[in-house]
């Protein structure tokens, strides 16, 4: 008799839980697309939209009512609150000038890359521009570099997810490296000669003229000048985040969010992001690609977790961290 009890009730457990996952995945969509929380359809609504999946959300809501609750972001507050929960060191280079910790918070774990002297930050691209893109490992490998993150956006023509060409205007070395923009003006992310992180919106002819001589294309800016720029949750969602930021002495900030992974990091928001910034103490800071691009490799090895299960993604360019011998020729 105990033993046909113990079944008995094993089988409804294990009823009950499959009864209790499917009524969450019903319910989860319908709350989505019906629901009275205005700030769940919208934090939902963003994180799909900015995702590799954003055709869901158009076919099921259509256009129209995505803008409609994309606009509450808009209308939100611009929060300054501590994020981080827990850091900790994960090492130190005092040969390279580079310190790296890891950091979480509520729904994310990360690191941060803590660079001493900003002329060793360089925007490299793929070495086969146009052709095909290069994973992040093999970007510092080929620059000689100590470290790096990923980069810009991507130039897709006919939703090409090879990676071979950086989104809008590119800058290495002070040269034009790429320009996908047609002339237009392009929200950059990179260094002056005096080191300086600049966050302008510029043509390539104009980066060149102000004194660009690393930069790639991302957006939003988190911080300009101390000031925070992102209202409500910045209205992408949670994600995987890679952003770069400046103190005030001139160190250099590069900041990867793991996310998607319920495992380990949800990931963060764009508000998160630039409060991680603001709790380092930076002056400036960009976001930069995010999702299945947001990677750190420092000594040639991913010391972030990846969401892609694939590895590492086919990038069109990058911030690398080059060695102090380089940093010396450039200056002689």
């Amino acid at each position: 008799m105990g033993i046909k009890l113990k079944k008995f009730f094993r089988k409804r457990i294990v009823l009950f839980g499959v009864g209790y996952i499917a009524l969450f995945l019903v319910l989860c969509p319908l709350m989505w697309l019906f629901g009275p929380f205005s700030y769940y359809r919208l934090f939902v609504t963003e994180s799909i939209v900015f995702s590799s999946r954003s055709q869901i959300a158009y076919i099921l809501m259509g256009q129209e009512k995505i803008d409609e609750v994309m606009a509450l972001a808009s209308l939100q507050e611009v929060v300054v609150e501590p994020v981080i929960r827990e850091k900790s060191s994960s090492l130190a280079d005092d040969d390279n000038g580079i310190v790296v910790e890891s950091i979480e918070g509520r729904t994310f774990k990360g690191k941060v890359m803590i660079v001493e002297n900003p002329a060793r930050i360089r925007a490299a691209v793929t070495k086969d521009l146009g052709i095909a893109g290069q994973r992040l490992a093999d970007i510092v490998d080929g620059q000689n570099a100590v470290a790096g993150i990923n980069g810009g956006g991507f130039a897709n023509p006919n939703s090409d997810e090879s990676g071979a060409l950086p989104g809008g205007v590119t800058i290495v070395d002070g040269e034009a490296a790429c320009d996908t923009t047609g002339g237009e003006p392009m929200d950059l992310v990179g260094f002056t000669r005096d080191g300086m992180l600049a966050l302008r919106s510029m043509t390539m002819d104009e980066a060149l003229a102000y004194g660009y001589v690393q930069a790639v294309t991302f957006s939003p800016f988190l911080l300009v000048d101390g000031v925070p720029q992102i209202a409500g949750d910045g209205g992408w969602g949670q994600a995987p985040r890679t952003g770069i930021g400046q103190r005030a002495d001139g160190a250099v900030i590069l900041v990867v969010i793991d996310g998607r992974n319920a495992g380990w990091s949800m990931g963060a928001t764009l508000r998160d992001l630039m409060n991680v910034f603001i709790e380092y103490n930076a002056v400036n800071a960009a976001n930069l690609d995010g999702g299945s691009s947001t990677e750190m490799v420092y000594g040639r090895q991913t010391i972030n977790r990846l969401w892609n299960i694939l590895g590492s993604r086919y990038m069109a360019s990058a911030f690398v961290v080059m060695p102090e011998q380089w940093q010396l020729s450039v200056d002689s």
